[in-house]
């Protein structure tokens, strides 16, 4: 007998509150043999949450007497892992590995693949319920009529781990997860953040400084965020973050489609506040004043005529990474933003002095790529304009 398996866990707060949804399918995926809903615990992992979501389906497809299991899950982690290819360091992570490498051998045949979160809703919705559950006080346990019993020993291994277990667990898996060629050793858990910068709008065609002015993306703008979109397809996200301004909102939600994935927005991404010089070209600028305009091009510290200085700007946005850091650590960061926001993400990653703000070149709707982790940067790409070259 073959039965298909999704599953998927989560947790809001990482650690918090936590659970799992597992759906067994008929090997022709005509028929749901089981759904379950998990609550993994109230002071839980994402890693946790997403282990029980396997452990629960091995346990259902063995109840089934299922000789042949095709599993599929968005948890590139635990795909890794169970498929041998990354190790295992932490205790927790191994003790759910064994439990679940022990229901793997009473199959005949066994595979498990990675799939795009998009391709895993229903599983993702059972585990949003199990979370639902859990914060209305469900104890650790399957949900609803399915539960039968006490939980097993796989499952009373599998709740609540502290905070600091999994900080160290983040910071032993992740240290596989380094690219072919990576020739660091273990960097603890690696935040990787795309950068992309919004389309083109008509203040940008016309070479106007547009920092707090609010124009819409123009024609050619829609078809470059569109492009962008398409080039990031296949990128795996963990979250999409904008500036609020609407230029960077429209550009985000054409990645952000078909993904299950909500924009957040974050104030500290907004573009530098140009004050008397918003809607001027450069030379209106520098005629307007030709001292300031020249010190403020050489400056970072020097501030636009009632507006802001670049090194404000840096300021901001570097407390804005470091937040994203903390609660994204381990994960994928899409950041749509503003060129001098964009240019601080990559100052912050090279470690470097603020010349770069004027010795930076970025194009609209390009796209970056810098990562950190504790105690450390790299910068992986910048300006990369490559989807565009069928718009010129």
């Amino acid at each position: 007998m073959k039965v298909i398996i999704y599953a998927d866990g989560g947790s809001r707060g990482n650690p918090g509150i936590a659970g799992s949804g597992t759906v067994v399918y008929s090997a022709d995926r005509s028929t749901i043999l089981k759904e379950i809903v998990y609550v993994a615990g109230t002071s839980t992992s994402n890693n946790v949450a997403e282990y029980n979501g396997l452990l629960r389906g091995l346990e259902a497809a063995t109840e089934l007497g299922a000789t042949d299991v095709e599993f599929h899950m968005d948890s590139k982690l635990v795909v890794e892992q169970i498929n041998g290819r990354w190790k295992i360091k932490h205790p927790d992570m191994q003790q759910l590995a064994l439990a679940a490498r022990k229901l793997i051998k009473g199959f005949n045949n066994f595979s498990l693949a990675w799939v795009p979160r998009a391709k895993n809703k229903a599983a993702d919705k059972l585990s949003n319920d199990a979370m639902d559950a859990a914060a209305a006080g469900h104890p650790v346990g399957i949900v609803g009529a399915q539960a039968e019993g006490p939980p097993s020993a796989a499952q009373e291994g599998a709740g609540d781990v502290a905070p600091a277990d999994e900080v160290t667990s983040a910071q032993a898996d992740t240290a596989t997860t380094a690219q072919p060629g990576d020739w660091r050793a273990d960097r603890g858990p690696v935040t990787r953040f795309i950068l992309l910068r919004h389309g083109q709008t008509p203040m940008s065609a016309a070479r106007q400084y547009s920092g707090r002015a609010n124009p819409a993306l123009s024609e050619l703008g829609e078809k470059q965020a569109l492009a962008a979109a398409q080039a990031l397809a296949d990128v795996e996200l963990d979250a999409i973050v904008a500036s609020p301004l609407q230029r960077c909102q429209q550009t985000a939600r054409a990645v952000a489609q078909g993904r299950d994935l909500d924009i957040e927005t974050v104030e500290d991404l907004i573009e530098v506040d140009f004050g008397q010089w918003e809607g001027k070209t450069f030379a209106q600028a520098s005629a307007a004043d030709p001292e300031l305009h020249a010190r403020w091009m050489e400056d970072t510290g020097v501030a636009c005529p009632g507006g802001e200085s670049l090194q404000a700007v840096h300021l901001r946005v570097r407390r804005a990474r470091i937040a994203l850091c903390e609660r994204f650590a381990g994960k994928t960061v899409l950041v749509v933003s503003h060129v001098n926001p964009i240019k601080s993400f990559v100052r912050q990653g090279l470690d470097a002095g603020p010349s770069v703000f004027h010795r930076l070149f970025l194009d609209l709707a390009s796209i970056s790529r810098v990562e950190f982790w504790d105690g450390g940067a790299v910068v992986r790409g910048v300006n990369d304009v490559g989807h565009m070259d069928g718009l010129r």
